[in-house]
């Protein structure tokens, strides 16, 4: 919800929740717990495009790990998105209260339980506040 109602006050992209999917590049049709892909790359997609899973690879996830979620299938996922194109990527885990904050051509950083995650250049004046999600 933090990152939707971001989004359409910002205006620069669309916020999707897990209902929405995307096909990857590599071809992987893939849901996200939370999305975001900029107006630009969306307007360039036809109405039949629009109608199914978007046939491409957002520029920001967020993935929750779950309790029945294995931590390395998630690490793959995350992996995944980063090689498709995503820009920036969380994977959040409350489990263990960590974030795993994703940027293409590095490694994961781990952070132990941050009271807030930036959207950093990819989502300019987005915070996530995690008290809402631990």
């Amino acid at each position: 919800m933090q990152l939707r109602l971001w989004a359409k006050a910002d205006g620069r992209g669309k916020a999707f929740d897990s209902s929405a999917g995307f096909v990857l590049p590599n071809g992987a049709m893939r849901s996200p717990d939370a999305a975001w892909v900029g107006l630009a790359r969306l307007d360039a997609l036809t109405a039949e495009q629009r109608e199914e899973f978007l046939p491409l690879c957002p520029e920001f996830v967020i993935e929750l790990r779950c309790k029945t979620d294995a931590l390395r299938t998630l690490l793959d996922k995350m992996r995944e998105y980063m090689e498709n194109g995503a820009r920036l990527g969380w994977l959040i885990d409350r489990r263990q209260r960590r974030v795993y904050v994703y940027r293409p051509d590095q490694e994961p950083q781990i952070l132990g339980h941050p009271p807030t995650v930036s959207g950093e250049d990819v989502l300019p004046g987005f915070e996530l506040d995690l008290a809402e999600v631990w």
